[in-house]
């Protein structure tokens, strides 16, 4: 063996003396601690070379002592040094006998100081191994264990004789065990130390015993009674034990390795110093989900709510959760909710009706099958967790979900057995709640997340299902207030054709998209009645009318209805266009509106069109046989600006041609220049002869843009022949060009 051992730590000197006390071995050492050479020593007496005068006597007794018999002696004795100094020597003295009978005397002796300091050190480190509150152990080279402190029985749960002469692997079930003996194997190699490093350990001793006791309780506390939700130990209840989760069964150690040589670098083991940091991992744990659920609430301030449609903000929600949060989420809301203004809610028992709004799944996986139609109304019977969690407006928590659970969670016997072979293993339900209503409930599930729900996550949860129910509520009332505006809109336009003297006539309505509220576009085909002295004799006439208010929602339809109404009753009285349009100025005027319109007049007697215009967009004349126009007018000021005077344009429209009016949501659009569209809107209209109907149709298949933010309004008139009118019109024409 290399030398580097603890006699080389102390630098044991022997010396060996005859029965005369004369000195006849002298060890190298022996020079270093007293500093004589072998030759200077040997045959000498030992008591006149090492011994001060003052001292021989005693020396003397002390060495006939041990070679009579009297047995070893051992102490601290001042010694003459070859430099001139007393030094304290630490003695070992026995007597030895050779093979002859002759006896001898045997001294061990190092240096008092090193002595003292070594004692000093191995009592310092017993007394830290011992009381340490750091787990610490020795393992040899077969790295099985030799040393385990207190501490570290008390963290692993096992008594040191459970250690000792074992293996790690085989004293501590952690599963963490191989990574630890690669560890230990490269460190006993390599010298360079591990340090703090996380390794999982289970709850031994009383610890583990608790957690068992709690999880039997609540398993007997289930078994027991009827099924009652309120019941602490109910599947349903968010405050059930249940198992206990993955952090409260599993400790947490932080271990450091390194490499034990002796003073001469020889390797004789591997150190290892264990500290149980589970609470710290827990709290570190707990704070990561802290700020986990602080950035999933802020992103679901920026995700959720993004627009005032009810569906995209359900799926908003729903796609928030997946697959970050839960691997299955749907969105269910009471089907009273969407009907009405001011929903009643589900009483305090019984079945429910919801309307899923949204699905959203991590992956593919028969859940989706399992879960109930999107936009169907379903009535849910009592039974069902989520029917629970609306009806109580508790959140619903089953961390670990059995089959006897996935009858209560699925809508049949079908569904449960989906959710059984996608593997959801955990259930949570919270209710969307706004302004002190439950408008529904979010339902999350787990399968291939093994991490199951628990108390943490039903507080995200909660908190994600207010912000959310807030948003799902604004829209559900802007969905109201849209369906309000929409009916009001469409029961003040015509509701069916009027039969026009000399007038076919067409007309669409379409709103702008769901997102966006319900603007105020009209139209109107109006007969009118004979001549006045304002457009001379005649009679059979009719006005054609469209408009759009400007704004949006309940108000606008509102004020279209008012103006539809006063623009009616001012084409009863015959009067000039541009009279009914000074008219209508005022009364938008005095509404605090503004709107533009455009009236036409067509008279079948003289084949034309009469029409006068505030601030709309140009119709468009398409002459039979020849190529449609935009008619070029005075553009005139919106009415409601008030004081600027309406000119009216006379054109001709005989039978065969067709006049075209529309509101801006037809042509406008954010990215093309309105130019272009109205190039568009004319290239469409010179094509082959189709009926009016069709007309339609292929301007708002072409033009309109989906999820446009205004709504159109739409009126194309063709003249026809009237029989012993428009004939000799036609004949006077002709024998004028004769």
């Amino acid at each position: 063996m290399e030398p580097g051992g603890l006699l080389d730590v102390l630098g044991v000197a022997a010396v060996v003396l005859d029965a005369r006390g004369r000195i006849v071995l002298w060890s190298p050492q022996a020079e270093t601690v007293f500093g004589y050479s072998a030759a200077e020593a040997l045959g000498r007496p030992a008591v006149s070379l090492l011994v001060a005068e003052a001292h021989r006597d005693e020396v003397l007794a002390l060495f006939a002592g041990v070679m009579g018999g009297g047995g070893p002696w051992a102490g601290v004795f001042p010694i003459r040094h070859r430099d001139g100094r007393t030094i304290p020597v630490e003695f070992r003295n026995t007597r030895l006998e050779d093979d002859q009978g002759q006896a001898y005397a045997l001294g061990l002796a190092t240096d008092r100081a090193t002595v003292r300091r070594v004692e000093q050190d191995l009592a310092l480190s017993s007394r830290l191994v011992a009381h340490s509150p750091i787990g610490l152990a020795v393992l040899d080279l077969d790295l099985r264990f030799v040393l385990v402190n207190p501490a570290l029985e008390r963290i692993t749960g096992l008594p040191a004789t459970g250690h000792l002469g074992h293996g790690f692997g085989q004293a501590v079930p952690s599963p963490d065990a191989p990574a630890v003996e690669r560890a230990l194997r490269e460190v006993l190699e390599t010298g360079v130390p591990v340090l703090s490093r996380r390794v999982r350990g289970p709850v031994r001793g009383a610890v583990r015993d608790a957690v068992q006791d709690t999880v039997r309780d609540a398993d007997q506390d289930v078994a027991r009674g009827p099924d009652r939700p309120d019941r602490p130990g109910h599947p349903g209840h968010p405050d059930r034990p249940d198992r206990p989760d993955a952090d409260e069964t599993e400790a947490v150690w932080s271990v450091s390795l390194y490499r034990l040589e002796t003073t001469g670098r020889r390797v004789v083991g591997v150190a290892a110093a264990v500290v149980d940091v589970t609470e710290q991992y827990r709290a570190e744990r707990a704070a990561t989900r802290a700020r986990n659920r602080l950035a999933v609430i802020a992103d679901a301030s920026e995700r959720v709510g993004t627009t005032l449609d009810l569906d995209l903000t359900a799926h908003e929600l729903a796609e928030l959760v997946v697959p970050e949060f839960a691997d299955i989420a749907a969105v269910d809301v009471l089907e009273d909710v969407l009907t009405g203004p001011r929903p009643g809610g589900t009483g305090t028992s019984g079945p429910a009706v919801f309307q899923a709004l949204a699905v959203e799944t991590a992956y593919p996986t028969p859940a989706r099958e399992a879960a109930d139609p999107v936009g169907n109304p379903a009535r849910y019977g009592a039974e069902r967790l989520v029917t629970r969690c609306a009806r109580t407006g508790r959140p619903v928590l089953v961390a670990h979900v059995t089959d006897a659970d996935l009858a209560h969670i699925a809508r049949d016997a079908t569904a449960a057995g989906l959710l059984r072979q996608a593997g959801v293993h955990s259930y949570l339900a919270v209710p969307l709640r706004a302004r002190g209503v439950v408008l529904g409930v979010l339902d999350l599930k787990r399968a291939r997340n093994p991490v199951p729900f628990d108390r943490d996550d039903v507080l995200l949860a909660v908190e994600l299902a207010a912000r959310a129910a807030v948003a799902i509520d604004n829209a559900r009332w802007y969905r109201h207030q849209q369906r309000t505006a929409l009916a009001l809109q469409r029961h003040l336009l015509p509701q069916g054709p009027t039969r026009l003297h000399g007038l076919d006539a067409a007309y669409r309505y379409q709103p702008a998209s769901a997102a966006v509220e319900v603007g105020g576009d009209w139209f109107d085909a109006i007969p009118l009645p004979g001549g006045t002295r304002a457009e001379g004799p005649g009679g059979d006439r009719t006005a054609l009318v469209v408009g759009d208010v400007m704004g949006s929602g309940i108000n606008a339809a509102a004020t279209m209805g008012q103006v539809r109404t006063a623009a009616r009753t001012l084409a009863g009285l015959g009067l000039a266009p541009s009279v009914v349009l000074t008219e209508l100025d005022r009364t938008v005027a005095g509404l605090n509106e503004m709107a533009t319109c455009l009236y036409a007049v067509y008279d079948p007697d003289s084949a034309t069109c009469r029409i006068s215009n505030a601030g709309h967009p140009p119709p468009v004349l398409v002459p039979a046989g020849g190529l449609p126009r935009l008619l070029d007018l005075p553009t005139g000021a919106p009415l409601g600006v008030g004081g600027v005077p309406f000119e009216t344009v006379e054109v001709p429209f005989r039978p065969g041609d067709s006049l075209v009016l529309y509101t801006d949501g037809l042509v406008e659009t954010r990215d093309q220049d309105i130019d272009v569209r109205l190039a568009a809107l004319t290239a469409l209209l010179d094509g082959p002869p189709r009926s009016l109907e069709d007309t339609c149709d292929l301007l708002l298949d072409a033009l309109r843009e989906p999820d446009a933010p205004d709504d159109v309004a739409l009126l194309i008139a063709r003249a026809r022949r009237v029989p012993g009118k428009n004939e000799g019109k036609d004949d006077d024409e002709k024998e004028g060009a004769a």
